[in-house]
């Protein structure tokens, strides 16, 4: 019974170890270690909002005998395809190279050798997982090793620096403390992604599941990004534990491991690097399938992860990331810039179509969106607008 639920934990885990990258590392840490345990709520919202849209990916992909991508092609025809293939694909390559980087530098940090070696050996890696026989097999393999990794390493900073439960409880009280306004957007951003919930509908038919399956698979759509929650609340607490009474900063996913070692030993430092190394290369690695595939099934090449277009598709991603991180040695800031612009339009673009498909009583028949689901859904579109409204302020008008 324990083995067919870990084996099912499949598309869950996928999901939630594609979100949470680098960036939402770095994000946690520092609402975590500037404003101490006062911002734990911010993650319960997100989830719930993660849970809601990734419930609607399941289903659709349950019901529908076709990709979310045809039907948006089908309901409003081929630039509604292409906008959500292109906006995707241009998201994740965009920031492919924070996870890169991520992933080059636990190594580097942890075992010595230049950064630009690691990228190197991790992005061909990454490319000849792609050509295994079954690349959805391995891919749910390497997502479930690490997530476990994210789980116990970072479980393992709590132990060695526990918090302090009083304060804990005083978090999951909703209060915005002064000027964080702009970090809670962008940890909501980096937690609630319509990219993953979206994709959701692409594991659960390489999965090859079924309506008569509903249960199962909205159980392991969940559990992921239940386990999602848990690894941010973990990141929180331990940096509120750790930098905040010291008033350390975070300005990248290492500081918190480097902050570790003077005080916890190289030890903590190891396991903190080794957690960096499990979120940054997860990501990498979803990441890159989300674009190629959804970009494929845009351009009507198909949506096989085992595919040849598919996976030639992935591996741009991995090699435009490797790219520009070798180039820049970061992710550039014209790329951030780039990648919010097109999350501008396409995002709030794609979460309404979302929306609406689940909502489509031809398409979803009983596994139409309830009552619940329509009033969280309508809350997560104001959210999807308000981050879109001030990334635009951010471009656009500062």
């Amino acid at each position: 019974m324990i083995i067919r639920w870990i084996k099912s934990l499949g598309p869950g885990l996928i999901t939630a170890a594609l979100v949470f990258g680098p960036g939402s590392l770095t994000i946690t840490s520092k609402l975590g270690a500037v404003y101490g345990y006062q911002l734990l709520w911010v993650i319960l919202v997100a989830v719930v909002l993660m849970l809601t849209f990734t419930g609607m990916g399941a289903r659709i992909g349950l019901a529908a005998n076709t990709s979310l991508i045809n039907l948006f092609r089908e309901k409003w025809g081929n630039a509604a395809a292409w906008i959500a293939g292109f906006g995707l694909f241009f998201v994740t390559a965009s920031f492919q190279a924070g996870n890169t980087v991520g992933a080059g530098l636990a190594l580097s940090e942890s075992l010595g050798g230049a950064n630009a070696q690691w990228i190197v050996f991790i992005s061909l890696l990454a490319i000849s997982l792609l050509f295994f026989k079954s690349f959805y097999k391995v891919l749910e393999k390497v997502m479930i090793l690490m997530v476990a990794i994210m789980l116990i390493s970072f479980l393992l900073t709590l132990v060695l620096a526990p918090p302090d439960f009083g304060e804990v409880v005083n978090g999951l009280i909703p209060a915005i403390p002064k000027d964080s306004f702009v970090l809670v957007i962008a940890l909501v951003a980096s937690s609630f992604s319509i990219a993953g919930a979206f994709y959701q509908s692409y594991l659960v038919q390489e999965k090859g599941w079924n309506k008569s399956q509903k249960q199962e698979a909205l159980t392991e759509s969940f559990t992921g990004i239940m386990v999602l929650g848990i690894i941010s609340s973990m990141i929180m607490l331990s940096a509120a534990t750790i930098l905040y009474p010291k008033g350390v900063g975070v300005s990248s996913a290492g500081d918190m491991g480097l902050a570790l070692a003077p005080v916890y030993g190289q030890f903590s430092f190891l396991v903190f690097m080794l957690g960096l190394f499990g979120a940054s290369f997860s990501s990498l690695l979803g990441n890159a399938s989300i674009g190629g595939t959804l970009l494929a099934d845009a351009l009507s090449l198909g949506r096989d992860l085992n595919g040849l277009p598919v996976k030639l598709l992935i591996s741009l991603v991995i090699v435009i990331g490797a790219a520009v991180a070798l180039i820049f040695g970061r992710l550039p800031l014209e790329l951030i810039v780039f990648a919010q612009g097109i999350t501008i339009f396409a995002v709030p673009f794609i979460g309404f179509g979302l929306f609406l498909i689940g909502n489509d009583a031809n398409i979803m028949g009983e596994l139409k969106n309830k009552k619940l689901s329509n009033i969280l859904g309508v809350l997560g579109l104001l959210v999807l607008l308000t981050l879109a409204v001030s990334n635009g302020i951010n471009l656009f008008l500062k």
